[in-house]
């Protein structure tokens, strides 16, 4: 009976791993999850413009809203919505009050924008001259700021007045592309003249722009993209 007992327990110590089997086995591994590949966000919408497309700027001093020609000046007007859209004028501001002598007064204009910010500005874009877009620089036009044809980038100016010297002039002589107009005030022309009569700085300013920077700049606050006026139903009829 013992020498039973003792097969039984041989045979169990036989099936059992050796100790330096079970020292050196790995442990269990979790089951991994397979890995999800990365998520590409979708790339943005493209912009589609209305033929006028219309823009409220915020400011210190109150809103000017301004109505943008895409029909006619769609190169301009995009870059400028774009500007609007990614919110690159929100925190900029009215930095410069040209005043110019005249016999009727307000003459002149302000300007604002991103004052070449690295931070905020887009590439340039190509001109569009008033030759080729018929918009003119008239009272309350808004128009790019630029220096040689083809640097605008996301600095503008509003006029007070009719300044047909800022168009293009093809039979001149020097530049004579003149500057991009691309839309026109349609409120808040109060504004703008309380902008423009704003107090000027004696000595910030380097050579043309001396005495005409804003002592104090007018923030904008936000600039932002308005509804497209609705289009009446008569319209839409054929005549």
């Amino acid at each position: 009976m013992n020498r039973r007992f003792a097969l039984i327990a041989l045979l169990a110590l036989c099936t059992l791993p050796a100790a330096a089997d079970l020292a050196t086995a790995a442990p269990p591994q979790p089951k991994r999850k397979p890995k999800r590949p990365p998520v590409t966000p979708p790339p943005p919408a493209p912009l589609v413009l209305a033929d006028i497309e219309r823009v409220v700027l915020t400011t210190d001093a109150g809103d000017v809203t301004l109505a943008l020609d895409a029909r006619h000046a769609p190169i301009t007007v995009r870059n400028f919505v774009t500007y609007v859209v990614e919110k690159r004028y929100d925190g900029t501001s009215f930095y410069r009050a040209m005043r110019l002598p005249g016999d009727v007064q307000p003459y002149g204009l302000i300007q604002g924008g991103t004052q070449n910010d690295p931070r905020r500005i887009l590439p340039p874009i190509a001109h569009e001259p008033t030759s080729q877009t018929g918009i003119l620089h008239k009272a309350w036009a808004i128009s790019m700021a630029r220096y040689e044809p083809g640097t605008a980038t996301g600095d503008f100016s509003i006029l007070l007045a009719d300044l047909p010297g800022l168009d293009a002039n093809p039979g001149g002589a020097g530049d004579t592309a003149g500057y991009a107009a691309f839309g026109h005030v349609v409120s808040g022309q109060e504004v703008v003249r309380k902008i423009w009569e704003a107090p000027l700085s004696a000595t910030r300013g380097e050579g043309f722009l001396k005495g005409q920077l804003i002592e104090a700049p007018v923030r904008i606050i936000t600039a932002r993209r308005l509804p497209p006026d609705p289009v009446p139903a008569s319209a839409s009829a054929v005549p």
